[in-house]
C-alpha cells in the first residue's frame, strides 16, 4: 500500500486529493493535513465583506466530507519535511503540530510515498508596519474570519455617512510587492455598489492604490482582448470602469507603513507620501508558511528545496537573468521538486521562476510592482494535473511526469464581481489564453486574441453567483462532482 500526503485542504490541495482518492484505488492512502476544519471558497469572502453572504455560505467543514470520501484528514499545521527519512532508515516523513482543540500544540509524524504540497501562502501583514485586522488599522477580505469584520466595520462607516460625515475608503495593496490585486478589485466596486444601495455614495471618497504599473495589469502583464471588432487593452478597459463608478487611484505604489487613518506609501519616482482613510482593505504580501526541510543526517536543507520567499522549488528556470530574456518556457510543467522525484507542489506552495509583469524599482531601490498570482482556476487545474501525475507513478504507469501543465500553456477564466445584485449586480468576465504570456508565439500582446476577451455586466454576475453554487457543490463531493471543470 502506498502513501499520498497532501498538505493543505485550501482550493488547489482540496482538488489534488479529490483526484488523488478518485484515481488511486482503495489499494492506497490519501491523505490530507491541514490547520483548518473548514473548506472555504475564497472568491465569495468579498461577499461576505460587504454583508452580502455569511461565512456559513463560504464554508463547510472538512471532516465528514473527507470521512465519506475515505481521505484521511488530520486537522494539523505541517512543520517540516525529511524528504531522505532519517538515518534509522525508513520512508520520508512530514512533521506537523495538531490545530485541533483536543490535540492543539502535540506534534505528530507521517510517512508518506508522494507529498504534495498544497499549503497556500502566509498571510504576511506583519511584512508592513500597521497593516491587518489584528495588530494593525485596516481590514482583511482574506479569510472569512477576516470578511465578517471587514462588513461590520464597513457597516460603521456607511452609518457615519448617513449621519452626514464624509468618509474616505482606500482599498487596494498594502506591500510593495504584494499579489491578489483581483479581490481588491473585487472588493472597492462591491463596496462601491454597497454605497449605490445604502444611499450614501456622494459621501464617500473612494481611491484605489496599488504597486501596479498601470491599471489592469493585475499581476500578469495586462492584457489585450478583442472588444467591439477592435482590440484594446485590459489598461484601457480598467480605466474605463474605474472612471465610470468614480473611483480615483494612486498606482505605482509601495505601502510600507499604517497608522491609524493614515497610510505612508513610495513612489516609483522614490517620493514618500501620505493618502487619509477612515476604511481600509489592503491585500498583505504573501511569503511561504515557514516549512523547513532537513536531510536524513538531520542537517538543515530548507534553503535547498524552498526558495527565499518560502515557496518550494519545482521544475522552473530559476536562473536570475534580465527581464529581457525571460521566457514562457521558464515556467515549470511538472511541479515536481528536481532533487526530491516524490515531491510536488501546487497552487500558491510553488516558487514561481520570475514575476510576469516586468519587475520596477523605485530610485530608492524599492521593488514596486506584482508578485505572480497562482490563485483560483490556475491552481485547481495545476492540483488536478499533480494528481494524475503522482496517482500514475504510483500506480506504476509512468516513471516521471509527462508535463504540459506549464501556465505558458493552459489557459484561465476570471469572473470578477463588481456589485451583487438581482437587477443591479454586475461583473467582469474575462478568460486569458495563456495565463503567463508567451511574447515568442503571440509577439506583440503576448497572448491570443481569439481566446482572450472581457465583458462587463448582469450576465456576468449571474455567472460569478452560479459559480458560487457550483463550486460548493463540487467541493462538497455531490454527485458527478468530477464533471465541473476546474
Amino acid at each position: 500500500m502506498g502513501r499520498i500526503v497532501i498538505l493543505g485542504g485550501g482550493v488547489s490541495g482540496h482538488t489534488a486529493a479529490s483526484f488523488c482518492r478518485k484515481w488511486t484505488g482503495k489499494q492506497h492512502e490519501v491523505v490530507v493535513i491541514t490547520p483548518n476544519s473548514k473548506w472555504n471558497w475564497i472568491p465569495s469572502n468579498i461577499w461576505v465583506g460587504v454583508g452580502r453572504m455569511t461565512t456559513e455560505q463560504v464554508t463547510f467543514e472538512l471532516a465528514p466530507i473527507y470521512k465519506k470520501q475515505g481521505i484521511g484528514y488530520i486537522q494539523a499545521k505541517a512543520v517540516s519535511l525529511n524528504p531522505e527519512g532519517n538515518d534509522q532508515g525508513g520512508k520520508p516523513f512530514v512533521t506537523y503540530e495538531f490545530t485541533s482543540p483536543d490535540k492543539a500544540g502535540q506534534i505528530g509524524t507521517l510517512e508518506y510515498d508522494y507529498l504534495i504540497n498544497a499549503t497556500g501562502p502566509k498571510l504576511n501583514f506583519e511584512a508592513t508596519e500597521g497593516l491587518g485586522p489584528d495588530h494593525g488599522h485596516s481590514v482583511s477580505v482574506c479569510t472569512p474570519q477576516h470578511a465578517v469584520h471587514a462588513s461590520e466595520e464597513l457597516s460603521k462607516v456607511i452609518e457615519k455617512m448617513k449621519a452626514g460625515q464624509r468618509q474616505k475608503i482606500l482599498i487596494g495593496t498594502g506591500h510593495s510587492a504584494s499579489t491578489c490585486q483581483g479581490a481588491a478589485f473585487e472588493y472597492i466596486f462591491n463596496v462601491e455598489h454597497e454605497l449605490r444601495v445604502a444611499g450614501v455614495r456622494e459621501m464617500a471618497d473612494l481611491t484605489w492604490i496599488s504597486n501596479e504599473y498601470y491599471l489592469g495589469d493585475f499581476g500578469i502583464a495586462g492584457l489585450h482582448l478583442r472588444k467591439g471588432g477592435y482590440v484594446t487593452s485590459s489598461k484601457i478597459f480598467a480605466e474605463s470602469l474605474f472612471a465610470e463608478r468614480g473611483v480615483r487611484w494612486i498606482l505605482r505604489a509601495g505601502v510600507y507603513k499604517l497608522e491609524p487613518g493614515k497610510v505612508h506609501y513610495e513612489t516609483l519616482d522614490g517620493e514618500k507620501l501620505t493618502e487619509d482613510f477612515d476604511f481600509a482593505m489592503l491585500i498583505p504580501s504573501f511569503s511561504g508558511v515557514g516549512l523547513k526541510a532537513f536531510a536524513k543526517d538531520g542537517s538543515d536543507i530548507t534553503d535547498t528545496i524552498f526558495a527565499p520567499n518560502g515557496f518550494l522549488k519545482v521544475d522552473g528556470d530559476y536562473t536570475k537573468k534580465p527581464f529581457e530574456e525571460w521566457k514562457a518556457s521558464d515556467w515549470p510543467k511538472t511541479y515536481q521538486n528536481p532533487i526530491y522525484k516524490n515531491l510536488f507542489a501546487v497552487g500558491i506552495a510553488f516558487a514561481p521562476p520570475h514575476a510576469i509583469s516586468k519587475p520596477m524599482q523605485s530610485k530608492n531601490g524599492t521593488v514596486i510592482s506584482p508578485a505572480p498570482p497562482r490563485t483560483g482556476m490556475p491552481s485547481a487545474m495545476i492540483g488536478k494535473a499533480v494528481a494524475r501525475t503522482v496517482t500514475n507513478m504510483l500506480n506504476g504507469k509512468i516513471d516521471q511526469p509527462s508535463g504540459g501543465h506549464s501556465m505558458a500553456e493552459m489557459g484561465a477564466a476570471c469572473v470578477a464581481s463588481t456589485g451583487a445584485g438581482i437587477l443591479s449586480g454586475s461583473a467582469v468576465a474575462m478568460t486569458v489564453f495563456p495565463i503567463v504570456p508567451d511574447y515568442q508565439k503571440y509577439p506583440g500582446v503576448g497572448r491570443s486574441l481569439n481566446y482572450t476577451f472581457g465583458e462587463v455586466g448582469l450576465a456576468g454576475h449571474w455567472i460569478k453567483h452560479i459559480l458560487h453554487y457550483l463550486f460548493l457543490y463540487k467541493a462538497k463531493f455531490k454527485p458527478g462532482w468530477f464533471f465541473i471543470p476546474e
